[in-house]
């Protein structure tokens, strides 16, 4: 299983996973494996905002964990056959496990700006 998880500073969990560019890939691949993590840096036309089809880097991933999200972009997503899902986690690791144990702490939207604005200083 792969889960990617929009990050644009690759140090925690960002928001607004339409235009997000950066994102930390975690392949999961058997229960007893150490998952492999790939940092994925998208050029801008290929952020879900500006895309326009075809095939997506993000499309072998099954999950994309985010700290929003608009809910065209879930639809969007859901067609491709990925689920996104929204946290109020901002430490990656820590965001797919509770994915995984599904215990998903809901997303904040205040806290998430916050973050961000932390984040970007």
């Amino acid at each position: 299983m792969k889960i990617a998880v929009t990050s644009q500073n690759f140090r925690i969990v960002t928001g607004h996973a339409g235009k997000s560019r950066r994102f930390i890939i975690y392949d999961l691949g058997t229960a007893c494996d150490t998952p492999k993590v790939v940092w994925l840096d998208l050029p801008m036309d290929m952020t879900f905002h500006e895309f326009s089809g075809g095939p997506h880097p993000l499309d072998d991933v099954e999950v994309i964990l985010t700290a929003s999200a608009g809910n065209g972009l879930i639809e969007k997503l859901a067609k491709r056959g990925v689920q996104l899902v929204t946290c109020g986690e901002s430490e990656p690791r820590k965001a797919v496990r509770d994915f995984l144990t599904g215990k998903v702490k809901q997303a904040n939207p205040f806290a998430q700006l916050e973050q961000e604005r932390h984040a970007c200083a």
